[in-house]
């Protein structure tokens, strides 16, 4: 089992073809963080779900596009996953990635108290990419994420969770830890590093 705290991150050998990312509370300052180190042509395709309030247009695209250097959208239904893009889930629908590699909205029950919740975009991608997924769950409040982790690894994927010792609030980085122990347990400054050492060796 490979657990990497910081540094020597090894690559591993499957292609990656995505990665998905979720997080809750304290998660904006965590992707930015992230994101801040990737750098110019970033190639692979970014999937986030945040956890937000569903009651007024989210901002969260521009502020993120203010800050990396790759395209920013927010998820649109039936868009078509594109290289080198970062697209980030709207609030109030679930998102999911079908097996066309395009991206779907729906309005089912919420999950873990949330729509959009992470386990429906990680479960969807394992489905889809399988061992060319990297699944990342950031710091948050509740469980969600934890189920959709354990499943992308069930898949083969590449499992990637923030160290909850590091994490604004550590409840979901613990649940997933919890359930199944992941390839890697990193602070974001690791996490950017391996993502970038990824698209590196994918691109």
């Amino acid at each position: 089992m490979k657990t990497s705290v910081l540094s020597n991150v090894p690559v591993p050998a499957p292609r990656v073809e995505a990665i998905v990312i979720g997080a809750s509370a304290g998660g904006v300052e965590a992707l930015l963080s992230i994101f801040g180190k990737l750098g110019p042509g970033f190639a692979l395709p970014i999937i986030v779900v945040l956890h937000l309030p569903e009651q007024r247009r989210s901002q969260l695209v521009e502020v993120i596009a203010r800050r990396v250097t790759m395209p920013v959208v927010e998820a649109l239904d039936k868009a078509v996953i594109e290289a080198g893009t970062l697209y980030l889930a709207a609030p109030g629908y679930h998102l999911s990635v079908e097996q066309d590699r395009s991206l779907s909205l729906s309005l089912e029950e919420r999950l873990h108290y949330s729509r959009p919740a992470i386990d429906y975009l990680f479960e969807s991608a394992a489905d889809t990419y399988g061992p060319a997924l990297v699944a990342v769950l950031l710091t948050g409040a509740n469980q969600d994420g934890a189920r959709g982790l354990a499943h992308v690894k069930r898949l083969g994927g590449l499992t990637v969770v923030q160290d909850p010792a590091e994490a604004q609030v550590a409840t979901m980085p613990a649940a997933a830890l919890a359930l199944q122990q992941p390839d890697h347990i990193l602070t974001l400054h690791g996490i950017g590093r391996l993502l970038v050492e990824l698209e590196g060796a994918s691109c």
